[in-house]
């Protein structure tokens, strides 16, 4: 590594510099093979797993050693530097600190005489480019007098503050040279050699998954599951840990689904069906459309509107920590929630684990119930008997807040006086037909207007997505038809987009860029202002 030398002003002189790495040493890191042999013969020696953050802290303080030693042997083979205290030669060559260490050749050498100073010389050196200088020499009082030091008190070379600036930028880089190595392993974000591990045999593996099926499939921890394991070893306890823990990773019937930090297992075949697939209701065919051409009118939506199939979160409303969400219908109907943005900034995660598992806590009575984090497909599982239990429809509003311990999330209504409201309402023909109809219904709890549409008949609206009557029509088509009939709900013949919406998903997946998009882009739909729209004059009745 390139080394450089700082000069340090004291007064209006400068004192002879100090020794250290490079400013930008640490922006610039790479690893070498060198010191992944190092990390690796550390795993070796010391036989414990360890976090790619705990090894980061290692490498750096064995880099800032080694970078230490190479200053140290640079501080002793620099050269001879200039000193007022020492004695020179003529021909004698030195470097000179003050002048950004040129280097000089001395050409004469005489005493010298101040009434200020003892005895002392005088030398005349000259340097490259021809000039000539006089400077002090056997003189040993002078504040120039000290040594080239290294600068130990050099931010980078304090492996705490290196850390803390470096530490995140560090760990990915040596995330990707672990990752290559074949001789490594790693679980829940812990490393290990792969020749250390401890052995866990088939019969091992067998009681576990016996032993999750009587805890109804779990979750329990690993030291759960080695209390009831016979592994018996004369090794470290956390080796014996991360070895179960590889093995079990290894093996498909088991499902790691705790969050960063820690490790739960379950039993895979136990898991809800939901949580292993995504519900029908959520099944989204990707659509290609211009988004950057939409995004201000989808900006336009109401803040609260959160969809896990937007490439940019729309704005959400969150207050004292509290996220409001209202419900479309294919979430009321699966018991699920998107999982973006805000939202996915207060539930639990994991590094690796797909599917996380953690608590639900009824704001209102304080009854727990499970939730499943679903981390491929962005989505929360675990709400549909919440839902139904707090008598909920398509546009009542949620509001999700973290709970006391980091596995809890707070979930509640804004409770109201029952009361009959005129409410749009989706009536379900005999024929599979959809219209929408202003009639009065009971709402227990809070309601976005726009996205409120009470659904009097679900199994009648279920049999449309399982006979896929809406699903395999053309979404355009669909647009369309739900545009034609909440037109007639309005005098003016206008439907908002945010409406439209909430209906076009009570059939069929559609995020709201998606819609937006169809809307400003199909001839049949005309821009009424805001985020109005109506079917254009020459639009046909049949669709």
């Amino acid at each position: 590594m390139l080394k450089k030398i700082n000069l340090q002003s004291v007064g209006d002189k400068k004192m002879v510099s100090s020794l250290s790495i490079s400013q930008n040493y640490w922006e610039n890191i790479t690893l070498e093979e060198n010191d992944l042999n190092f990390l690796y013969n550390h795993l070796l020696e010391n036989e414990i797993p360890l976090t790619v953050q705990e090894l980061s802290d290692i490498f750096i303080r064995h880099r800032i050693k080694n970078e230490i030693d190479t200053l140290k042997k640079q501080q002793e083979g620099i050269g001879t530097i200039y000193l007022p205290k020492g004695r020179y030669q003529v021909n004698q060559k030195l470097l000179f600190p003050a002048m950004n260490w040129q280097e000089g050749t001395v050409i004469n050498c005489r005493s010298g005489h101040n009434p200020q100073y003892p005895p002392f010389d005088v030398i005349e050196v000259e340097f490259a480019d021809a000039s000539h200088k006089q400077f002090a020499a056997n003189l040993q009082d002078h504040k120039l007098n000290q040594p080239l030091s290294i600068n130990f008190e050099d931010p980078q070379l304090k492996p705490d503050l290196v850390k803390a600036k470096y530490g995140e930028k560090i760990a990915g880089i040596l995330t990707k040279s672990l990752e290559s190595n074949p001789d490594l392993v790693q679980i829940a974000n812990q490393w290990f050699p792969r020749a250390l591990l401890v052995d866990i045999t088939l019969g091992h593996l067998n009681l576990a998954e016996a032993i999750l099926d009587m805890a109804g499939g779990g979750p329990l921890s690993t030291k759960q599951l080695l209390e009831q394991l016979d592994i018996k070893q004369d090794v470290n306890p956390r080796l014996i840990e991360f070895s179960l823990n590889l093995a079990l990773h290894e093996d498909g019937r088991f499902d790691e689904v705790g969050p960063t930090g820690e490790i739960i297992w379950y039993l895979r075949r136990l898991e809800p069906e939901s949580v292993q697939k995504p519900p029908v209701f959520l099944n989204y065919f990707p659509v290609e459309y211009n988004h950057t051409a939409i995004l201000p009118a989808l900006r336009m939506f109401g803040s609260t509107v959160i969809d896990e199939l937007e490439p940019e979160q729309i704005t959400s409303s969150v207050s004292s920590g509290e996220i409001t969400i209202p419900l479309i219908y294919p979430h009321l109907r699966a018991g699920t929630l998107p999982l973006i943005g805000v939202v996915q900034s207060i539930l639990p995660t994991a590094i690796q684990s797909p599917r996380v598992l953690f608590n639900f806590l009824d704001g209102e009575t304080g009854k727990k119930f499970i939730g499943w984090v679903v981390r491929p497909n962005h989505y929360v599982f675990g709400l549909r008997d919440w839902y139904l239990e707090q008598k909920l429809i398509p546009g009542s509003i949620i509001k999700l807040s973290k709970g006391n311990s980091p596995d809890e999330i707070v979930v509640k209504v804004e409770k109201k006086r029952a009361s009959r409201e005129w409410i749009r309402t989706l009536m379900v023909g005999s024929d599979g037909g959809i219209v929408f109809a202003m009639l009065k219904q009971i709402i227990p709890s809070s309601i976005d207007e726009r996205m409120a549409i009470a659904v009097p008949d679900p199994e009648a609206l279920d049999q449309l997505w399982k006979q896929s009557t809406y699903t395999r029509m053309p979404l355009p088509k669909v647009v369309r038809l739900m545009t034609r009939e909440l037109a007639k709900l309005s005098p003016q013949s206008h439907v908002h987009a945010q409406e439209l919406y909430a209906a076009v998903n009570l059939v069929k997946r559609c995020p709201p860029g998606l819609l937006l998009s169809i809307l400003f882009e199909d001839g049949w739909a005309k821009h009424a202002g805001d985020l109005y729209f109506r079917l254009s004059d020459d639009t046909t009745e049949e669709l």
